[in-house]
């Protein structure tokens, strides 16, 4: 499970119907895997490591299942950290990408009109803050991946079918 998204994904279609295949996802958990957290709502479910497992680093798979008009189930699994881990890293680049886009005009505007150009300097600083940011979530991915790879069999397990990661 190797990819260069933020947030890992797969798309899948099943034969099944989209209530038999969420009923089987939550029952093989449950059955088989019953250490482990199952939030299941209609057309929706959210698995998660064991609590005495988890670390700052740690995924979750959020499967989102839809009816298709054969009888199947179109199948959307995201893999992601914390909603809180989540949040902080994007108000992290929105705080980043705005003081970068800002102190990038007012950086040209200052070279514009023949002053000193400091606007630039902190456009710059944005830019290796954004970068630190895309390292340290590439770095929390690697720290994840046996989880990840964990809750991934699990769900093919489950669906009898596997996934191509994206």
């Amino acid at each position: 499970m190797i990819s260069w998204k933020l947030r890992p994904s797969f798309r899948q279609e099943l034969d099944l119907g989209s209530d038999e295949a969420q009923n089987r996802i939550v029952r093989h958990v449950q059955r088989d895997h019953s250490n482990f957290e199952i939030k299941s709502f209609p057309g929706f479910v959210c698995l998660r490591i064991p609590k005495e497992d988890r670390h700052f680093w740690t995924p979750r798979l959020n499967v989102s299942l839809e009816q298709t008009e054969s009888g199947g189930t179109q199948v959307r699994g995201t893999f992601g950290p914390n909603a809180n881990v989540w949040a902080l890293y994007l108000y992290g680049y929105l705080i980043v990408g705005i003081v970068g886009m800002f102190s990038g005009m007012f950086g040209a505007c200052q070279l514009f009109v023949g002053l000193s150009a400091w606007g630039l300097w902190v456009f710059s600083g944005s830019l290796v803050i954004a970068l630190a940011l895309y390292l340290a979530s590439r770095i929390g991915q690697r720290i994840a991946m046996p989880q990840s790879k964990l809750l991934e069999r699990i769900y093919v397990e489950a669906v009898g079918q596997e996934v191509r990661i994206r």
